[in-house]
């Protein structure tokens, strides 16, 4: 008979009510007006509970901010994958000093904070014109998602056996078909990795945003929260309310990929 481990158990709940404690923070306040708020503290029970804050978040121009989010987002997981997986595809297929550079390049991108370029990335999107566009958030995303990207997909298309590339090149298989027909099915994990990686740093994006865009029509998720922060005052509920909405998108895709995104992760460093 196995003995019970109560002081794992107690580990257990005392990290249950550090995580839960947050999160009914978050969530019990959304559910206040802002005098009751204001009255009562952030660990109050709602005693009349109102969803006052989320119907002004919705009333407002958080539904535009939303989109141009959503837009960022698809386009940034999109341009990372479609690169990503090609340059990988070369870089494991084309075993010459000219790939290994190209991969250690890659790699070095890995070393360069978006902080430490900010100011150039401005002087290159204003020169393009793009400046205060979504493209001006959409390019240098993307372009940040890939050092990542492509190490995740080096080390997954490295697991592809070598008998599989030659039987396909053995039956008059092009390179695009090779690509599309073996390595990306095969590579759904990594890619679905790539993918989410991606969106997540689009998502939750804020130094491009701020720099790159200014007016309200441009405007994402993470600048529109601060249009609940005034001068004087603070709208708490609203803008929890606002957070809360822009979790959940992000969150339910999470949870649908977890499981290829581990598996993605696992073939990192591969051979």
């Amino acid at each position: 008979m196995r003995r019970a481990n109560y002081p794992a158990g107690v580990g257990v709940l005392v990290w249950l009510v550090i995580v839960m404690v947050p999160l009914y923070i978050l969530v019990a306040s959304t559910l206040q007006t802002r005098q009751s708020y204001l009255d009562n503290g952030p660990l109050s029970i709602p005693t009349e509970p109102t969803l006052d804050a989320y119907r002004t978040v919705l009333e407002g121009d958080f539904p535009r901010y939303l989109l141009n989010t959503a837009i960022v987002t698809a386009a940034c997981a999109a341009i990372a994958i479609v690169l990503a997986v090609t340059v990988s595809y070369s870089i494991v297929r084309t075993r010459s000093r000219a790939s290994r550079r190209i991969f250690q390049i890659f790699l070095l991108g890995l070393a360069i904070p978006s902080q430490a370029v900010i100011i150039p990335v401005y002087l290159i999107i204003t020169e393009l014109q793009l400046y205060d566009t979504l493209l001006a958030i959409i390019l240098p995303t993307a372009a940040f998602a890939l050092p990542v990207s492509v190490l995740i997909l080096v080390g997954t298309m490295r697991d592809i056996e070598e008998e599989l590339y030659e039987s396909m090149a053995l039956d008059g298989a092009s390179q695009t078909r090779i690509l599309l027909q073996l390595v990306v099915p095969i590579s759904r994990a990594g890619i679905s990795t790539v993918g989410v990686f991606s969106a997540l740093g689009a998502w939750n994006g804020f130094l491009f945003p701020l720099i790159l865009t200014q007016s309200p029509e441009t405007r994402v998720l993470t600048l529109g929260l601060y249009d609940y922060v005034g001068e004087f005052r603070v709208d708490i509920p609203a803008l929890l309310a606002a957070v809360v909405l822009s979790i959940v998108p992000i969150f339910t895709a999470y949870l649908f990929a977890r499981r290829q995104l581990i598996n993605g992760l696992m073939g990192v460093g591969g051979r």
